[in-house]
C-alpha cells in the first residue's frame, strides 16, 4: 500500500537482489551522486536489484540500470503498464491520469497523435522571440551583482515563464507555481504532495472552466476545443492533460539546466570550448544530457515476465532511472567523461513509444538559455566554500547552485 513501510521483500525476489539504494526518495546529499554514488551502483550492483524503498512514500521497487534492459521495459508495453507510475491523482482520492505520459495502448497512441502537433518543432520556433527574451531578462538582471543563486534566480523561474506563455497563465503567477512544484517534486511527505497536488488541480479545473466558457489560443483551449476520436476530452482528461503539462514543462527543465551549468562551472575548458565556438552548444547540451540525467519514472508489472534472468510478477513496481541509464559503462565508452561532441543516444527524454512529446521544447530552452548566459555573462564558477548539495529521488536536483563571476 501507499506510503506504508516494507520491511522484507515479497517471496518472489531473490533474497542476494535486495539491496540499499542510495539514492532515495525525499533525499539531500552533499556528494554529487554522478561522481561516485551511480558509478559504484554500476560496479557494485546487479543489471537489475531490489530495494525497499525506491518508489514514492518509500515502498518497494525493482532498479534496472542498463540501457539494454530499460530499452526492453520501455518497449513492452504489454507487460509494463505506465498507469499510474506516480501517485498525485490517487493521493487526492480521484481517478485521472497524466495524458498521454500515464496510459497504455490502444489510448496512448490516441493522445499522442492528437498531442503531438502542439510540441512540434515548427510549433517551438514560433516560441524562439520570447523564450530568448525571457533568457536575457534574467541575464542582464544578474550580470551586474557578479554572481548569483542559479538556481533560484534563473534555473527554477525561467522554463515557468516559458510555460505560463503556453498555457495562456498569468506571468504573476510564477513564485506560486514554484512552491507547487517543489511540493510535488520534491519531498517525500505524502501529506505535502497530497496537498500540493490538489492546489495544481483546483487551479487547473478553474482555468479549464474559463476557457470552456472563453477559448483563446493557448494549450488548454486546444484541449477543451480541440476533439479527440471524434468526441471532446473528458473532464478527467482535460486534468490529465493540463496536469501532465505542469509537471513536465517546468522541472525537468530546471533540473538539466542546473546539471549542464553545474558542470561548466566546474569544468572551465569546457566552458571555454563552448564560449570560443557557440555552435557546438546544441551537441555540449546533447552530451551533458547523456552524462548527467535526473529522472526516474515507474512501470507496474501487468504479467509475469523475465528479463535478464529476473521474474517480475503483476503489481511489482520497476524504476526507470535515466540517471543510472547515462552513465553504463556497457553502453558508452568513458562513460563518465563528457566529451564535448560526443554523439550518443540516451534516455534522458525516454525511449520508444513514451519518448518525451515536450523534448523539442525542452532543448529549445535549455539551448537559448546557454547560448544567452555565456554570451552575456563572464566565465563562471562554484563561488568558494560553497558546497551544492542534491535532492535525491524521482529526480536528482542542485539544491541550490551559487554561481560567481569576475
Amino acid at each position: 500500500m501507499l506510503g506504508v513501510q516494507v520491511t522484507e521483500a515479497p517471496p518472489h525476489v531473490p533474497a542476494d537482489l535486495v539491496r540499499d539504494y542510495p539514492i532515495k526518495m525525499g533525499g539531500l546529499i552533499e556528494d554529487n551522486p554522478f561522481d561516485h554514488i551511480i558509478p559504484d551502483i554500476h560496479r557494485t550492483m546487479p543489471p537489475i536489484f531490489y530495494a525497499l524503498d525506491a518508489y514514492p512514500g518509500g515502498t518497494p521497487a525493482w532498479i534496472v540500470r542498463r540501457v539494454k534492459d530499460l530499452q526492453t521495459i520501455y518497449y513492452d508495453t504489454e507487460s509494463f503498464s505506465n498507469k499510474d507510475f506516480a501517485p498525485f491523482a490517487l493521493l487526492v482520492g480521484e481517478n485521472w491520469s497524466s495524458l498521454p505520459a500515464e496510459t497504455d495502448p490502444p489510448m496512448h497512441s490516441l493522445y499522442r497523435k492528437w498531442v503531438n502537433p502542439l510540441f512540434s518543432p515548427k510549433e517551438m520556433n514560433k516560441l524562439d522571440g520570447k523564450i530568448r527574451d525571457y533568457a536575457r531578462d534574467y541575464c542582464t538582471a544578474i550580470k551586474a551583482t557578479g554572481s548569483c543563486e542559479f538556481m533560484g534566480e534563473f534555473a527554477f523561474e525561467f522554463p515557468i515563464k516559458v510555460f505560463l506563455e503556453l498555457m495562456g497563465l498569468p506571468q504573476q503567477m510564477t513564485a506560486e507555481f514554484l512552491e507547487w512544484e517543489m511540493g510535488l517534486l520534491h519531498t517525500n511527505d505524502l501529506a505535502v504532495i497530497a496537498a500540493s497536488t490538489r492546489k495544481v488541480v483546483d487551479y487547473l479545473r478553474g482555468e479549464i472552466a474559463d476557457r470552456k466558457a472563453s477559448p483563446r489560443d493557448d494549450l488548454i483551449s486546444y484541449g477543451v476545443t480541440m476533439p479527440i476520436d471524434g468526441r471532446p476530452l473528458t473532464d478527467d482528461e482535460l486534468v490529465g492533460f493540463t496536469f501532465n503539462l505542469f509537471i513536465g514543462g517546468m522541472d525537468t527543465v530546471s533540473t538539466n539546466m542546473a546539471w549542464q551549468f553545474r558542470h561548466l562551472a566546474t569544468h572551465p575548458e569546457d566552458q571555454a570550448t563552448l564560449r570560443a565556438n557557440p555552435a557546438m552548444i546544441p551537441d555540449a547540451i546533447e552530451e551533458m544530457m547523456r552524462a548527467y540525467p535526473a529522472v526516474t519514472t515507474f512501470r507496474t508489472c501487468s504479467r509475469e515476465v523475465t528479463i535478464g534472468g529476473v521474474t517480475f510478477l503483476p503489481g511489482d513496481k520497476i524504476a526507470m532511472p535515466t540517471s543510472l541509464a547515462g552513465r553504463d559503462p556497457e553502453e558508452y565508452p568513458d562513460a563518465d567523461k563528457v566529451i564535448l561532441g560526443r554523439k550518443s543516444r540516451y534516455l534522458s527524454f525516454g525511449y520508444g513509444p513514451h519518448l518525451c512529446v515536450g523534448m523539442h521544447l525542452a532543448r529549445r530552452e535549455m539551448r537559448i538559455a546557454l547560448e544567452e548566459f555565456l554570451a552575456t555573462i563572464p566565465p563562471f564558477r562554484i563561488q568558494d566554500g560553497c558546497t551544492v548539495k542534491t535532492h535525491t529521488g524521482g529526480i536528482l536536483q542542485p539544491e541550490t547552485l551559487p554561481l560567481t563571476w569576475d
